[in-house]
């Protein structure tokens, strides 16, 4: 069987056509500044040809049309006819409480998503726009929804409730959710497999360091505890997101900067985090190279960045009563040695040993980072949420007789 897993985003389309015969991605790629000028496609093949292109591409709709016409072109292309693609897969970033497992998208599931689109305002508007466009391209083909949320479910209430009226809980839903839920559950099970061990045995903390970043506490393979909360600002210091704050630090500041509600939110998302602190950037390589010439914003950025995910960390296997694993990924958990070096300093106590050779060593590949003799496992997992996708669609249309 052959999906088809799509991530949409306001302006861009991330796509994989994955061939689930043995789970390999056959071509991926990404259109980008969709409605505005310049709209660019690329696309790279397994057998490592790629290719760029630009056009008007105005919509979502046009956009998966560029994508199909690319995987069936003759020079670049993958398949030849529509009709080998089987099933459409979706990043659907929130679920609510609706939502607690990947589902096949109908129009009754369609309906209750946009009563949704109050939790996620940035995201989920488009992750339906994408499902319209790919029924538009491809109608006679089974889509499914699969959650970001969806992982961290099972949370039990004493660590998703807020400390403000249950009330508020009650009425308007406001609790932690928990994001990169695909990502977590991705590098969770593939770690058991690593360590020839079932999840049932296991308690693991998944570190999820990109951009965006958070931390998940995973016992018996149920995540029981995340970092992101009510939206993805909350939790750790991010590229441009604040992490956790004092919510009267962000009153404080309206009132002295005079700021609307659209302008703190801003700040927060978009202007705080690892650029904010530094004043020099949102990308983790760059303030390394700033760092290592002696900036000092750039050194406090990392400090600050490393120190927040060691406190989780510490937290968490607090939570869960012992920690047997802990695992990198993402694009600075993959690619940063000195960050992974800089998060697990002094948490030798823990039973935490890492071989700095292995470490340093390790850049975007799989691997045990820990000593032999560590009685914590240390592993680097490149994540794979669109594989994720892939096989709950192949799963749920199955189910389906599809």
């Amino acid at each position: 069987m052959t999906i088809l897993v799509l991530n949409c985003g306001s302006s861009s389309v991330k796509y994989q056509l994955i061939e689930m015969t043995n789970r390999s991605w056959l071509a991926k790629g990404m259109v980008s500044r969709i409605g505005m000028s310049g709209a660019v496609l690329t696309q790279k093949r397994s057998d490592g040809d790629e290719v760029t292109i630009s056009g008007d591409i105005l919509d979502h709709i046009m956009a998966i049309e560029y994508i199909i016409t690319m995987l069936l072109s003759p020079n670049h292309g993958v398949i030849k006819d529509k009709s080998e693609i089987k099933a459409v897969g979706h990043r659907v970033v929130h679920g609510g409480e609706r939502f607690t497992e990947s589902c096949l998208i109908t129009p009754e599931v369609k309906q209750e998503l946009r009563k949704l689109i109050e939790l996620a305002p940035l995201h989920n508007p488009h992750n339906i726009r994408g499902i319209n466009a790919a029924i538009s391209n491809l109608p006679d083909l089974p889509n499914v929804a699969v959650f970001d949320t969806a992982f961290h479910h099972k949370m039990p209430d004493y660590a998703y409730i807020y400390g403000i009226p249950y009330q508020l809980y009650r009425k308007y839903k406001i609790r932690r959710y928990g994001f990169h839920g695909m990502s977590h559950a991705f590098v969770s099970r593939r770690l058991a497999e690593i360590m020839d061990k079932g999840l049932d045995d296991l308690k693991v903390i998944t570190c999820h360091l990109g951009n965006g970043a958070s931390v998940t506490a995973i016992d018996q393979g149920i995540s029981v505890d995340t970092s992101m909360g009510f939206t993805p600002l909350e939790g750790l210091m991010m590229g441009t997101r604040s992490g956790d704050l004092d919510p009267a630090v962000i009153l404080h500041l309206m009132g002295r900067e005079e700021l609307s509600l659209h302008e703190a939110n801003t700040l927060l998302n978009k202007h705080s985090g690892l650029l904010g602190v530094s004043g020099v950037s949102a990308d983790m390589r760059e303030i390394i190279e700033e760092m290592e010439s002696g900036a000092y914003s750039a050194q406090l950025a990392f400090n600050v960045y490393n120190y927040r995910v060691r406190k989780y960390i510490g937290a968490y296997a607090a939570a869960m009563g012992g920690l047997n694993a802990i695992v990198f990924t993402g694009g600075i958990g993959e690619n940063a040695p000195k960050v992974r070096v800089g998060i697990l300093s002094n948490l030798e106590f823990m039973g935490i040993t890492l071989d700095s050779d292995r470490n340093n060593q390790t850049v975007g590949q799989e691997t045990l980072i820990s000593t032999d003799g560590s009685n914590v496992t240390v592993a680097v997992i490149p994540t794979n949420e669109e594989l994720v996708i892939a096989i709950d669609t192949a799963e749920i249309v199955s189910r389906s007789g599809g």
